[in-house]
């Protein structure tokens, strides 16, 4: 599809008469009406607004879809899995689970091949080979030749090792030392819990992405203790297999 055609789709599935969208972006309705008709495109700082507003990358506003992977983990991305910068605009370099909300989720490789060897090997591919793979694969991607310009100030891991000081200093019955935290997107962790009216609560953001982890339970048995943080709370439950009978044992705000 054409520019013109692209945005003439957004606009009315979103709703939209030309007169509302050009309030949005800042502009007449006649330049939107130019743009539909082809006659003009957008400039660089109004495709970030219209990026932003529509949820969709400046490169897919242009027509012109390329082949992306992730460049922190080389997963194949699609509109869905854009990273989001701080303002809500896509940006399709990163994935969420590696970038969110302006932050790098990942400052050591090592850490990222084992997550992603974890959700990688299976039969056909067993773990030793898919780490062989990303050992080889992943120092090429622009972020880890970029690392000591990106994240590599240790910031974000001294953010992450202080995360773990606070939950590991609850001392919560039953629920082991937390070692390390992951990058989880909210949809996947967003679980339900029964209040005693018999209603259900989310605590969580669908499209945000915490710092987490899962751990065994001391006491053994089915349950799983769940743990979730960012920067203003950290979470803690238990669940039985695939998030069932979710229950909250923590909400604290940082």
């Amino acid at each position: 599809m054409k520019t013109k055609d692209i945005l003439l789709d957004l606009r009315t599935r979103a709703g939209l008469t030309q007169d509302a969208l050009a309030g949005k972006v800042f502009v007449t309705r006649q330049a939107v009406s130019r743009w539909e008709t082809g006659e003009t495109v957008p400039g660089p700082e109004t495709l970030k607004l219209l990026s932003a507003l529509f949820g969709v990358s400046i490169d897919a506003l242009l027509g012109a879809p390329r082949k992306l992977i992730c460049q922190c983990c080389g997963m194949p991305l699609e509109e869905p899995m854009f990273a989001r910068e701080k303002d809500g605009t896509p940006n399709d370099r990163y994935c969420k689970w590696c970038y969110a909300d302006g932050e790098y989720m990942y400052s050591d490789l090592d850490e990222l091949i084992e997550v992603c060897v974890r959700n990688m090997a299976d039969d056909a591919h067993p773990a030793d080979e898919v780490r062989a793979y990303l050992r080889d694969m992943l120092p090429k991607l622009d972020y880890w030749k970029r690392y000591a310009e990106l994240g590599g100030d240790g910031a974000f891991e001294a953010f992450k090792q202080q995360l773990i000081a606070e939950i590991n200093a609850l001392q919560i019955e039953g629920m082991p030392k937390v070692e390390r935290l992951n990058a989880l997107v909210g949809s996947y962790v967003n679980l339900p819990y029964r209040l005693p009216n018999g209603s259900t609560v989310r605590f969580l953001d669908d499209e945000a992405t915490y710092l987490g982890n899962q751990l065994e339970s001391e006491f053994g048995g089915a349950r799983c203790f769940g743990v979730l943080a960012n920067m203003e709370f950290i979470l803690v439950c238990t669940y039985e297999a695939n998030g069932e009978n979710p229950e909250l044992v923590l909400y604290k705000k940082r």
